[in-house]
């Protein structure tokens, strides 16, 4: 049979009275904190403090300030504790929260999903889900994602992809540029603000019937800084206006053309070596309802 290594004896009720004087400096709101007297706390870390020889403390008539031996132990506590207290956590209502990483493009986190994210949350309360945003350059393995809902043609190496919906892509500029604005060939004369993907203008152009002029304007590497750019009059973004009906709404920015062209979809993605958890079934189900709605 296999050693089993023994753990020294932990003075854990020391510790967290230690810990909680610590970041109260005063014994008193410890005492507070865990339910307990000024006394009992007084007396817990004066017995670490002898276990360990050293002072943690210094004693002053209006509270404490801690040793150097002291701010040495009180990170790795406090680290300590706050795991312990997140594990306890994840068993709150009877059931087992389980964790959910997802890396979502910026546009489709803010503009579609933040939207709809306490129907989630309301429905799978099990579920603690953790938000990265990237600008579609995401590395699942590295960053330790269950699901990466990207932007594309569904064909990532080894990854399994499941289609949101597609993406229509349309001019959008502040109301006063638009003035400016009467055909798509007025385009032209105008800042033609873009992203790392040449092809989105002239295939706009070419779904409005009008040759594409030369495209010199910013690049962008994420939809969101684009349309900002518009909304501030730098010059016309061609972005997806399904993402961005709340600016629309305001008319802090405006869709001046209707002709739309899709030229890609956003997928949900998990690498094939990841096997699908409750929390990532939970979550897929949902959003595959919420974008058939």
């Amino acid at each position: 049979m296999a050693n089993v290594q023994t753990r020294p004896y932990l003075p854990l009720n020391a510790l967290r009275a230690f810990e909680a004087s610590a970041r109260h400096l005063s014994f008193t709101r410890a005492a507070g904190e865990l339910c307990v007297t000024q006394a009992a706390i007084s007396h817990q870390v004066k017995a670490l403090e002898q276990r360990l020889g050293r002072p943690l403390f210094r004693r002053l008539p209006r509270g404490l300030a801690i040793t150097d031996e002291g701010l040495a132990l009180l990170p790795s506590l406090t680290e300590a504790f706050d795991r312990m207290g997140e594990a306890l956590e994840r068993f709150e209502g009877g059931q087992m929260r389980q964790v959910l990483t997802v890396g979502a493009v910026g546009a489709f986190a803010v503009g579609w999903l933040l939207p709809r994210l306490a129907d989630f949350r309301e429905r799978h309360p099990f579920v603690d889900l953790r938000l990265l945003t990237n600008n579609n350059k995401v590395d699942p393995a590295a960053e330790g994602l269950d699901y990466a809902v990207r932007y594309g043609d569904g064909a990532w190496h080894q990854t399994e992809a499941g289609k949101l919906f597609d993406v229509a892509l349309s001019p959008l500029c502040s109301p006063r540029l638009a003035a400016r604005l009467h055909e798509p060939a007025d385009l032209a004369r105008q800042p033609l603000l873009r992203s790392y993907r040449a092809d989105e203008w002239p295939a706009w152009f070419a779904a409005a019937g009008t040759a594409a002029p030369p495209i010199r304007g910013p690049v962008f590497d994420t939809s969101l800084a684009m349309v900002q750019a518009a909304a501030h009059g730098e010059g016309v973004a061609l972005a997806p206006p399904l993402l961005f009906e709340g600016d629309l709404r305001s008319e802090r920015i405006v869709q001046p053309f209707p002709t739309t062209v899709a030229t890609g979809a956003y997928w949900l993605t998990r690498l094939k070596t990841r096997p699908a958890t409750e929390a990532m079934e939970a979550f897929r189900r949902w959003l595959l309802e919420q974008t058939a709605a």
